[in-house]
């Protein structure tokens, strides 16, 4: 939805909530050209935005798609929060968890090093992205469903 900010104005702000479905219990998924058509659909020529996850065992990461480097990035993650750490959140017993929750300590904590969101620039209505940037959505702790919120701020038109 793109709604301008007053009578006349040629500021926008455009925002959307997309869900997907992940496939892997952790994933690297692309999603640059799904940010680069809500931009576009937006109308928003100059500005920029922001797109955010909606979980906490989810992150939002930029950077090269190319599979081995992917690999080197999910041992990496592995290496920094292991699945096979004692997580005090793991401890569902104790912590009072719902009986179907999940124990995914790890996957938390892959995310804190991560960050659930990216700030991107929007120049003649396309984001600028660096020749080798991706945007990946960065699965922790699936598969299931995922959102996405994405703002985007900015002028409107050819100005």
């Amino acid at each position: 939805m793109t709604t301008s900010l007053g009578a006349g104005s040629l500021l926008a702000v455009a925002t959307d909530l997309v869900t997907l479905e992940t496939e892997a219990p952790e994933q690297f998924v692309d999603v640059t050209d799904l940010l680069a058509e809500r931009v576009r659909r937006s109308g928003i020529r100059h500005g920029f935005g922001s797109i955010q996850t909606c979980h906490t065992t989810a992150a939002l990461a930029v950077n090269e798609d190319e599979p081995l480097l992917i690999d080197d990035m999910r041992r990496l993650l592995a290496r920094l929060a292991p699945n096979e750490l004692r997580y005090g959140h793991d401890d569902l017993a104790r912590r009072g968890a719902a009986e179907d929750e999940r124990t995914n300590g790890a996957a938390h904590c892959r995310s804190l090093l991560l960050g659930v969101s990216q700030t991107f620039h929007v120049v003649d209505g396309a984001i600028q992205l660096g020749r080798w940037q991706r945007l990946f959505l960065v699965e922790l702790d699936g598969p299931r469903p995922r959102s996405l919120s994405i703002v985007v701020l900015g002028l409107k038109g050819d100005e």
